[in-house]
């Protein structure tokens, strides 16, 4: 329940300088005319309404009647009794709505509040249906006019730039039909859509611009890389691509907008940045060109890091970005209406963990001009989409500068999106199949316009995820958020755990202030004491012994529930959740005994840590959702030879393990960013990672010598870099009983009862 990555949920900020809100209102109020101006027509929004309908619930599709009804210039869903409700074989339930996407959330709505069921990915239990009626017996609307629902802000924003390769770098048309349905039935109508933008720049490149192939292989990265070569951040590393992905990625990515539109959606498009391969500067000597600094390469190695970036203020500038909006629109890539393109909205990210070369408010209102100015060349109704990311992360950001980037779009012409927010309509994660609880409450709220009561829409999550209400359960729930789900400290988290992030340090500068794990307690409100350690401390904001009860409860429940896939996706993660506390503790116990010189405590302390890694790997194992196997596999299958299968394969063991450059001695700064609880992860890379570490402490003491940090490293590395090369094959599929596996290792770990559970404690 630790997210994977830093999970951002966005207020949607129009943020544009303005003389007063009228303006505003007027600016939003022409842009959503020209979508819906340009928007798919109505039969073509309810026939696509209805296709997700289909394959959602196929043995239902008779029971609905869609269509497209405007709501007064606002956009909604309305839900009826269908005229003919009572007549057997005829539709029972009517929902009209403004958009394709609005139908579809119409019929979420009415499955999750009339029905009792669940929507959520395959990898996290999939939906839960089962609660839904016959057909012919669908619970009527007890309203005559029926039920409507508006949406307070017109647009539900989706996705970070990052998304595309941390969770979608291997999806095929299959995976991302899924993942548009999900979308829709979300109320998600302003998604990114950055799928082939890498066969549209080499285009552009090689057309317009006189560049070869061997110019453009040092420019993309991988496949499992290309968000951070998107935003200049690195070049080359995973690459080069093979043409067969430039081709079959501009495919795929006119099958994702074409539903999109037909949807009513509104994809948000790339647009040009400023971010330029190598080969411009020689092909354009008299080009202002910079090279931008190093971004987390561990030797500032030019073969990877350090990018170009085309000055705003120079005339090539906007050539390129209307040369690339026009070349993204034209020639089939989109679709159109009207025998018009549509009007779209473009996301440019040029200083995104970037820092801009000069300070200059003048210098920034330039680039943001001609930032702007290359799309609208492209497009005239073309409208600025940013993050906001920028202003927090970056010191450079200071009030000139970030007054002369906003001032330096005209009004209405610039959305920039708040990632920071607590609240909002929209969600902006780095990955995603995680926490359904978390989506399906930051979905709703795009239609919510008052504040929740959470505790009581959790009773009801509970009831509608698995399909029938168990008081117990309700009861674990409410502790989960209270604590887990209730991060109140402010603290920036990461998931550090041990386990999946290894520390890289020597250990008599790690701190053995452990977080007595049974009994752990911190009142609400408290101030953490900062404990300064030389590597990412693990985060943890709640009571664990809390923690350990709510699992109890849900294995005390597991003989109702066990058939529900979404229960048993729910009881694997929250075992993993606590049992990665638990090894956490261990792994400073670890750290105790060898200060203490207790050869014999650390080395069953050590060994207790890597028996536990091997069960959670067999824990993991138990469900779909936390295996390594789809990953590696799915790569694969995108690979047209053996020689694309070896390259993709290692971008995707690479992305999860140590990624960035690294030396034989010197890990690479971005080592378990991406780290997942994935089965076949831990027997085959943490678990082997973490026993090398133990055997340098083991050594260190038993000869009286001082630990070998550079030995432990060299050792890690090798075994990093010799497993992003393998090939073994792991499981595509689970095995294994959750609820049997999750009652064993309860009882193993955490059952005071129990004698090796006693010893740990005792030696704490």
């Amino acid at each position: 329940m630790n997210l994977p990555f830093p999970a951002i949920f966005l207020i949607f900020i129009f943020s544009i300088p303005s003389s007063t809100a009228a303006a505003n209102v007027d600016a939003i109020s022409r842009l959503i005319e020209i979508q819906d101006h340009e928007r798919a027509p109505p039969s073509v929004q309810e026939a696509a309404a209805r296709g997700v309908l289909l394959r959602l619930l196929p043995s239902q599709s008779s029971s609905f009647q869609f269509r497209i009804k405007q709501c007064g210039g606002e956009y909604c869903f309305v839900i009826k009794n269908h005229p003919s409700f009572a007549t057997p074989g005829d539709p029972q339930i009517l929902i009209e709505g403004t958009t394709g996407v609005d139908i579809v959330s119409g019929l979420h709505w009415y499955l999750k509040h009339w029905c009792g069921s669940h929507i959520s990915w395959d990898k996290t239990g999939g939906s839960q249906l089962f609660s839904l009626p016959n057909v012919g017996f669908l619970p009527r609307i007890p309203h005559s006019t029926g039920v409507s629902v508006q949406r307070p802000i017109p647009w539900s924003y989706y996705q970070n730039a990052v998304t595309s390769s941390y969770s979608f770098a291997w999806w095929n048309w299959e995976r991302w039909e899924k993942e548009i349905d999900w979308m829709a039935l979300q109320g998600v109508n302003l998604p990114l859509a950055f799928t082939g933008q890498e066969a549209i720049w080499q285009k552009v490149f090689q057309d317009k611009f006189n560049m070869s192939m061997s110019d453009l292989d040092d420019f993309f990265g991988g496949p499992a890389f290309l968000a951070w070569s998107r935003m200049g951040n690195l070049h080359g590393w995973g690459g080069p691509l093979p043409q067969s992905w430039f081709d079959e990625q501009l495919i795929l990515q006119k099958k994702i907008l074409t539903r999109m539109y037909e949807l009513g959606m509104t994809p948000v498009l790339p647009a040009f940045s400023g971010n330029v391969p190598a080969a411009l500067k020689y092909i354009f000597p008299s080009a202002k060109i910079t090279r931008l600094g190093n971004w987390f390469s561990v030797k500032n190695d030019l073969k990877w890091c350090c990018t170009y970036l085309l000055d705003a203020t120079d005339p090539l500038f906007i050539e390129i970005g209307k040369a690339f909006i026009e070349k993204q629109l034209q020639g089939g890539n989109f679709p159109v209406h009207d025998s018009q393109v549509l009007a779209l909205i473009y996301d440019s990210d040029t200083f995104d963990e970037n820092t801009p070369p000069i300070d200059d408010p003048e210098y920034i209102s330039s680039l943001g001009a001609a930032t702007f100015k290359g799309m609208q060349s492209g497009d005239d109704d073309a409208v600025w989409l940013m993050q906001g990311w920028l202003f927090s992360y970056d010191p450079f950001w200071r009030p000139p500068q970030m007054k002369a980037l906003l001032h330096s779009v005209p009004l209405g012409k610039l959305v920039v999106l708040d990632l920071f927010a607590e609240v909002g309509v929209g969600m902006s994660m780095e990955g995603i199949e995680q926490n359904p609880i978390v989506y399906d409450l930051m979905s709703e709220m795009a239609f919510q316009h008052k504040k929740i009561d959470v505790k009581a829409w959790v009773d009801m999550y509970s009831t509608r995820r698995y399909g029938k209400s168990l008081p117990l359960i309700q009861e674990g729930w409410n502790v989960l958020y209270h604590t887990i789900y209730n991060c109140t400290d402010g603290a920036y988290d990461k998931n550090r755990d041990v386990i999946v992030a290894f520390p890289d340090v020597d250990p008599s500068l790690i701190s053995v202030q452990h977080d007595q794990f049974h009994h752990y307690y911190r009142p609400s409100g408290t101030v953490i004491k900062e404990i300064t350690d030389p590597f990412d401390r693990p985060h943890l904001w709640y009571s664990t012994s809390e923690v350990i009860y709510a699992l109890e409860l849900f294995i005390t429940s597991g003989d109702e529930l066990s058939r529900s896939k979404t229960y048993r996706y729910d009881l694997v993660d929250l075992t993993r959740q606590v049992l990665a506390k638990y090894a956490n503790e261990l792994f400073f116990k670890v750290i105790e005994a060898y200060k203490s010189h207790d050869v014999n405590g650390m080395t069953l302390l050590s060994q207790r840590f890597l028996d536990l890694v091997e069960d959670l790997d067999t824990l993991l194992a138990c469900h779909d959702g936390f295996l390594l196997g789809p990953w590696l596999e799915s790569a694969k299958q995108l690979a047209q030879n053996e020689e694309q299968e070896r390259q993709f394969e290692w971008n995707a063991r690479t992305q999860i393990t140590m990624w960035f450059d690294n030396t034989k001695e010197e890990a690479s700064l971005l080592r378990d960013y991406g780290n997942k609880y994935w089965s076949g992860l831990l027997h085959d890379y943490y678990g082997p990672r973490a026993a090398i570490y133990f055997k340098y402490l083991r050594e260190s003491l038993e000869r009286g010598e001082d630990f070998k940090l550079i030995e432990w490293r060299r050792e890690w590395i090798k075994l990093t870099n010799e497993w992003q090369k393998s090939r073994n094959t792991f499981p595509v599929e689970s095995k294994g009983d959750a609820l049997n596996t999750s009652r064993w290792l309860f009882n193993k770990y955490l059952n005071l009862t129990n004698p090796q559970t006693k010893l740990i404690e005792v030696q704490s």
